[in-house]
């Protein structure tokens, strides 16, 4: 009887630090939605003076933009990630409980982090020098509508790649996740986090690229992508959601890039 009542403990044991895991995760989630919902409306906005480099960042600077960046990624990527991480701690609890060595899952949650971050610090270099282009170059401006059907159309195309398919099963996937690059030691964990995030990333760039024209602190947009990359991750039929988002992408973007006019009228 021994046995069965160890086992039982075990289970139990694993139960709450599931538990524990994805509450953390989610109040993480809402948190960061928290303070998203905060630096909206109360947070800084885009100066005329500081160009169109400052429309693109919504007027932060660097240590806000990546404080922001972090938090709108915990808030939008935690919920379809968390299945990924629940398996990993729980795994390393299995090899604790056996007296095996074990790593705890910050390290994974950090790694996995950090190349998100190291993406944001990207993404605002990336918006500041074509923030400065277009304020040296009118004609960028001028063709602003085109240029953002383009990237929209560009999204879309994306969205039908191979490589999108091939980064959105392995994200959809834990135990193939594991099954393929799993790495012992506190090193290996780092490697796998890494590994997930460049999976997450590759899955959902262009989608985030997609926020600087909407705005990158704009509450709706983010929403609604949030729920499309939780659709695409954690739904049964979330690969045909990412071919018919593909198409209504390229749809769209063909309308902004011609009815470019209109656009241009409207602002």
């Amino acid at each position: 009887m021994a046995v069965p009542g160890a086992m039982a403990t075990a289970t139990l044991t694993l139960t709450r630090q599931r538990n524990f895991i994805l509450g953390a995760l989610l109040a993480l989630a809402a948190g960061s939605w928290g303070i998203l919902a905060w630096q909206s409306y109360s947070g800084p906005s885009p100066s005329a003076s500081g160009g169109t480099a400052s429309l693109l960042t919504m007027g932060m600077g660097v240590p806000l933009f990546m404080a922001m960046w972090v938090a709108m990624m915990a808030a939008m990527m935690f919920p379809t990630a968390a299945p990924m991480m629940l398996m990993f701690a729980r795994l390393q609890s299995s090899q604790r409980d056996a007296g095996r060595p074990y790593v705890p899952a910050a390290f994974f949650v950090g790694a996995y982090l950090a190349l998100w971050g190291a993406a944001g610090a990207l993404a605002f270099l990336s918006a500041t020098l074509i923030g400065r282009l277009a304020d040296q170059s009118p004609s960028l401006l001028t063709n602003g509508p085109r240029i953002t059907g383009g990237i929209i159309i560009l999204a879309g195309l994306y969205q039908l790649s191979p490589l999108k398919a091939v980064c959105l099963r392995t994200c959809r996937s834990p135990v193939s996740f594991i099954l393929n690059h799993w790495r012992d030691g506190r090193r290996g964990s780092v490697v796998m986090g890494v590994q997930h995030a460049a999976y997450c990333l590759g899955c959902c760039w262009l989608l985030f690229v997609l926020l600087f024209p909407l705005g990158i602190m704009n509450l709706a947009a983010m929403g609604v992508i949030t729920a499309l990359i939780f659709a695409e991750k954690s739904t049964p039929w979330g690969m045909r959601i990412a071919s018919w988002l593909g198409v209504a992408l390229v749809a769209f973007g063909i309308v902004v890039a011609v009815c470019r006019r209109h656009f241009l009228a409207a602002r």
